[in-house]
C-alpha cells in the first residue's frame, strides 16, 4: 500500500548552515564542512522556517511511497544528523591491540595519516594502512596499546578503523583461540573528551 504523504522534519542547531541543492546536502559547522548526495533517494528535502519559534528545520518528504521509501525518510535524516554532529563535535573511535604472546608493534607515519603494524602474530610482514581523507591517527598517551582515530565524517572514521581491522585477521589458525588483532574499543565524540 502506498502512502499519499509521509514527511519527517528535524531541527537544525544554530551555529550551523546547511544547503540543500538537488538532493546534495552541504553542512558547515565550527569544525568544518561535510556533504552526501541523496540522489539515490526518491525523497524531497527542503529547509523550512518554524513559524512559532523562527527555528530553522529540515523537511523531507516522500510523495506516494512504498514501505521501503518511508523507512528512508527517518535514515535520511539521521545520515544529516551525523553530519551535523561530525561538523559540531567531531568523531573519535579508539582501538585497543590484544594479543597473547608476539606485542604488536605499531608505528604512525606520514604526519598522522597512516599505520606501518609489525610483529603481528611474530610475523615480518608490515601491514600498512592509509587512514581515509580528513581522518588522523594517534597513539594514546594515557593507555597502553591504545590507538585513537579522530575525524568529521563519520563514515570515513569507521571505514579506517575497519581497514586497521581487517588488516590483523589470523589466518590458518582457529580464531576462536588466536583472538589477537586490533579491535574498536569506543565510539565517540571528540567534543564530550575535551
Amino acid at each position: 500500500m502506498k502512502t499519499i504523504l509521509s514527511s519527517d522534519t528535524m531541527d537544525i542547531p544554530d551555529g550551523v548552515k546547511i544547503k540543500v541543492n538537488a538532493k546534495v546536502i552541504e553542512v558547515e559547522g565550527p569544525r568544518g564542512k561535510l556533504s552526501r548526495n541523496f540522489k539515490h533517494l526518491n525523497l524531497d528535502f527542503q529547509l523550512i522556517t518554524d513559524e512559532e519559534t523562527g527555528q530553522k528545520k529540515l523537511k523531507v518528504d516522500a510523495w506516494f511511497g512504498s514501505r521501503k521509501t518511508t523507512a528512508s525518510i527517518r535514515t535520511a535524516l539521521s545520515h544529516v544528523q551525523n553530519l551535523i554532529n561530525g561538523v559540531t563535535k567531531g568523531y573519535r573511535y579508539k582501538m585497543r591491540f590484544v594479543y597473547a604472546h608476539f606485542p604488536i608493534n605499531a608505528s604512525i607515519s606520514n604526519s598522522g595519516t597512516a599505520i606501518e603494524i609489525r610483529n603481528f602474530l611474530g610475523e615480518k610482514k608490515v601491514r600498512k594502512v592509509d587512514m581515509l581523507e580528513g581522518v588522523t591517527i594517534v597513539r594514546s598517551e594515557k593507555v597502553k596499546d591504545e590507538l585513537v582515530l579522530n575525524g568529521n565524517d563519520i563514515e570515513l572514521v569507521s571505514r579506517s578503523a575497519a581497514l586497521i581491522n581487517q588488516k590483523c585477521h589470523v589466518k590458518n589458525k582457529d580464531i576462536r583461540k588466536f583472538l589477537d588483532g586490533i579491535y574498536v574499543s569506543e565510539k565517540g565524540t571528540i567534543a564530550e573528551e575535551e
